[in-house]
């Protein structure tokens, strides 16, 4: 089989939810915690995590904008994503990328106070699929 495109591994992540999003602390160790992508995958090359603007997630993003994204899905497929974060305070891109589930975390919707969008923007992305794998630059 040949190699993937960003559309052919879209199809396949839309069976995942939660991603390991991993950053580099103040001290140089690489910290990973799990976030949702809330039903928010039409993986295009970025993708979108809500957060608070006080998490440690975010100062480490803000200190060091590269991370890394780790899926792991049903039959032995899994992606990693290299790519460079950005920190998002805009209601109208909280608005495109909300969903009914993010009430449960955020009880103000989009006005909670402190809430940040993170958008993560792949340089690289490497797949594994059963016994084949490839590399995307998107």
């Amino acid at each position: 089989m040949g190699q993937k495109t960003l559309h052919d591994l879209s199809e396949r992540m839309r069976q995942i939810d939660i991603a390991m999003l991993a950053t580099h602390t103040e001290g140089g160790a690489i910290a990973s915690r799990p976030m949702s992508n809330n039903g928010d995958v039409e993986y295009d090359g970025r993708s979108y995590y809500f957060s608070y603007g006080d998490a440690r997630t975010v100062s480490d993003i803000e200190a060091d904008p590269k991370v890394t994204l780790s899926f792991q899905g049903p039959k032995r497929f899994a992606v990693a994503v290299e790519g460079m974060a950005e920190l998002i305070r805009d209601k109208g891109a909280f608005r495109e990328h909300w969903t009914p589930e993010l009430d449960k975390w955020f009880d103000q919707g989009i006005d909670t106070p402190g809430i940040v969008l993170i958008k993560v923007t792949a340089e690289r992305i490497h797949y594994w699929d059963g016994t084949e794998e490839g590399e995307l630059t998107p």
